[in-house]
C-alpha cells in the first residue's frame, strides 16, 4: 500500500458529545506520526464542495470539553449518488488526501463503506452516535453523556411526578434501538421502558399495566424510545388515556438536549482512545473498518458487520428492570 502522507477527518450524521475529543485525538496522533491532517467541514457535503482546511495542533486546542462538533455536520443527498461520490473523490485528490477518518453513525459508515469500495480508499470509522446501536462495539461515542443527561432529566421529572401522583411517559432518542430507554430506566429507577426491539413481539404497554403498574407507588415513570414501531410517547399516552382513563398522564419529550452538553469523562476517554487507534489502524494498512471497544479492548470491526448486523439488547438488563420495578 502507498504510504499515507495526508488524512482527512470529518464528522457526519447526528452530532454526539465526544466528537470533538475524537477530532482532537485523530489530528494530534496523525501529526505525531508525521502525517498531515485536513479538517473537512460539514461531513460528506464538505468533501464534495471542498470545504477543507489544513489542521495543525492548535486547531484542536481547547475543544475536548466542548459538545457538538467543530467540523459541523450536514445531510448530503448528493453523496448517495455515483456522481456525488465522484466529485468527492476528485476533491480528495485535489487536496492530496490519501485516507479518511469518518466519525458518525450507521448512515455515515454506510457511505464510507461504499466510497471506499468504489475508489479503493483507506477509510477508518469511529462510532459517533448517542444511540449506541452499532454492532461490534460495547459503547459508541456520545452514548454515556446522553444517558447521563436522560437520568438527570428523569430525576427532576420524578420530583413533580411524586408531588402530583402522575404517570409520566418520557420520550428518549433511539429510533431503532432501545439502549438509551432501557439503561436510562434502570439508572433512574423508572418503572418500565418501551423499546423498539420488542415492538412486534408483545404489547409492552399492556404488560406493564397488567404487572401491577402503580399499585405500590404514588407516581410512575416510563421511558419510551422515539421509534415509529413504539409510536413514541405521545401515541402511548393517547392509548393510556383511552384504555386506562383512571391514570393522570403527562408526556415529556427530551429531544435534542440528549445530544448536547459537555461530554462525560468516559466519552472523552473513549473518543481519545479510538482516535489514536484510527491512525494506528491506517498505518497498519487497515481499511474499511470501524474502531470498536469490547471488554475495554479496542478492536477492528469490518464496516459490513458494524452496519448490517443488529446490535442485540442484553436480556439480563430487561430482566433486571422488570425485577427492580416492583
Amino acid at each position: 500500500m502507498a504510504t499515507i502522507k495526508c488524512i482527512g477527518v470529518l464528522t457526519s450524521g447526528g452530532d454526539a458529545p465526544g466528537m470533538n475529543a475524537a477530532i482532537r485525538s485523530v489530528t494530534r496522533t496523525a501529526i505525531y506520526h508525521g502525517i498531515r491532517v485536513k479538517g473537512i467541514y460539514r461531513g460528506y457535503k464538505g468533501l464534495i464542495t471542498g470545504e477543507i482546511e489544513d489542521f495543525e495542533t492548535q486547531h484542536v486546542s481547547n475543544i475536548i470539553q466542548r459538545g457538538g462538533t467543530i467540523l459541523k455536520t450536514a445531510r448530503c443527498p448528493e453523496f448517495c449518488t455515483v456522481e456525488g461520490r465522484a466529485l468527492a473523490h476528485e476533491t480528495m485528490r485535489a487536496h492530496g488526501i490519501d485516507a479518511l477518518v469518518v466519525i458518525g453513525g450507521d448512515g455515515s459508515l454506510s457511505g464510507a463503506r461504499e466510497f471506499a469500495e468504489e475508489y479503493d480508499i483507506p477509510i477508518v470509522g469511529l462510532p459517533g452516535t448517542i444511540d449506541n446501536d452499532l454492532y461490534g462495539t460495547d459503547l459508541t461515542i456520545g452514548y454515556d453523556t446522553a444517558l447521563n443527561t436522560i437520568v438527570s432529566a428523569v430525576d427532576k421529572i420524578r420530583d413533580t411526578a411524586s408531588s402530583h401522583e402522575r404517570l409520566f411517559f418520557v420520550e428518549v432518542m433511539g429510533r431503532e434501538a432501545g439502549f438509551l430507554a432501557l439503561n436510562g430506566a434502570i439508572a433512574s429507577g423508572a418503572e418500565a421502558a418501551i423499546i423498539p426491539e420488542y415492538a412486534f413481539e408483545k404489547d409492552q404497554l399492556a404488560e406493564t399495566i397488567e404487572n401491577g403498574f402503580r399499585k405500590t407507588k404514588n407516581s410512575s415513570i416510563v421511558l419510551v424510545s422515539e421509534s415509529e414501531s413504539t409510536g413514541g410517547a405521545m401515541k402511548v399516552a393517547e392509548r393510556v388515556e383511552k384504555e386506562y382513563p383512571q391514570f393522570d398522564v403527562r408526556v415529556v419529550i427530551l429531544g435534542h438536549i440528549q445530544r448536547g452538553g459537555s461530554p462525560s469523562a468516559q466519552d472523552r476517554i473513549l473518543a481519545s482512545r479510538m482516535g489514536v487507534a484510527a491512525i494506528e489502524a491506517l498505518l497498519e494498512g487497515q481499511r474499511n473498518v470501524m474502531i470498536g471497544i469490547v471488554n475495554d479492548a479496542l478492536v477492528y470491526v469490518p464496516f459490513s458487520k458494524a452496519i448490517k448486523k443488529n446490535k442485540p439488547i442484553d436480556e439480563d438488563l430487561v430482566d433486571a428492570l422488570r425485577i427492580l420495578s416492583i
